[in-house]
């Protein structure tokens, strides 16, 4: 077993299929076809069904997926390990995040680490739902995660970032006293623009209504985001959002308040135990330092 042939099995999974993988590496199919044969040798048993045109995972496919992971990030740890001798002059940083977290706190931590180590790329992703972040982390698809969390979650080492607070966002022109703040159980005879059951700004509005004893009318339920705004901006209904997405709602012209109780949520940033790589411990180190961190 060597790098590339696990570097070809994961571009099978990835893809669904050989045709599509070799595309992706530039590689032969027949030179595909032929490493993976002899990975399955040395295992002693198939990784793939093959069905049709694609392929789907044998069970001992399945249980291949998670460590080849794993020795391809430590085998891009330990280079990374050794250019740092050097300094930190290269590389690349993958981080999944809640897209709330992603404008902010993400967003600005991007910016400072870039100006300190502008030749290590960074790559965010943003999960489907909010506890696919635990287990990205935890199957190595990316480094770091910052999700709504309590932390603790065997097998990984998390640090606590600052509480986040969502605002109300309203139409253009909504007849209220931006004076003063909102109570939260007035959420509840409000049409609200939200994003699927499971996701931060659902799971925030559910327990917080769910508290005053009543549940949310969703009048507009989308998984597109970017479209949220855009929905409140033509009277679709309200939101909540956290302070740069409201300001930004703001700036177009909804009408943004505060909540009563405000409206937070907690969140963490998290890797799994071990060893993380020099961009990683760098940037875990500048979230210590700047302030986005509570302290230990």
């Amino acid at each position: 077993m060597d790098r590339r042939q696990l570097e070809y099995f994961l571009a099978i999974v990835q893809t669904g299929g050989f045709t599509s993988a070799g595309r992706r590496l530039r590689v032969a199919q027949p030179s595909l076809s032929q490493a993976i044969r002899a990975l399955e040798r040395d295992l002693g048993t198939p990784l793939f069904d093959r069905l049709g045109r694609g392929v789907g995972l044998t069970a001992a496919g399945e249980a291949l997926v998670r460590p080849a992971k794993q020795v391809l990030r430590d085998f891009a740890t330990a280079r990374a390990s050794v250019e740092s001798v050097l300094g930190l002059t290269g590389g690349r940083l993958d981080i999944v995040a809640l897209t709330t977290l992603a404008v902010d706190p993400l967003a600005a931590l991007i910016g400072r680490f870039r100006a300190a180590h502008e030749r290590v790329d960074v790559r965010v992703t943003d999960p489907e739902l909010d506890d696919a972040v635990t287990g990205m982390v935890l199957e190595g698809d990316c480094e770091l995660g910052l999700a709504e969390s309590p932390g603790g979650v065997e097998g990984l080492d998390h640090l606590r970032l600052r509480d986040q607070e969502f605002f109300a966002v309203l139409p253009p022109g909504s007849a209220i006293d931006v004076a003063r703040p909102i109570e939260v159980a007035e959420l509840a005879t409000w049409a609200l623009v939200s994003t699927p059951e499971g996701t931060a700004m659902r799971t925030l509005v559910d327990r917080e209504l769910g508290r005053c004893g009543t549940a949310p009318r969703i009048a507009v339920e989308t998984t597109h985001r970017a479209a949220i705004v855009p929905l409140v901006l033509a009277g679709a209904g309200a939101t909540v959002l956290p302070p740069r997405l409201a300001e930004d709602a703001a700036g177009r012209g909804a009408v943004v308040v505060p909540t009563t109780p405000r409206l937070v949520h907690g969140a963490v940033m998290m890797w799994r135990s071990g060893q993380l790589s020099p961009a990683a411990r760098a940037f875990v180190d500048l979230t210590r330092l700047d302030g986005t961190a509570l302290p230990t």
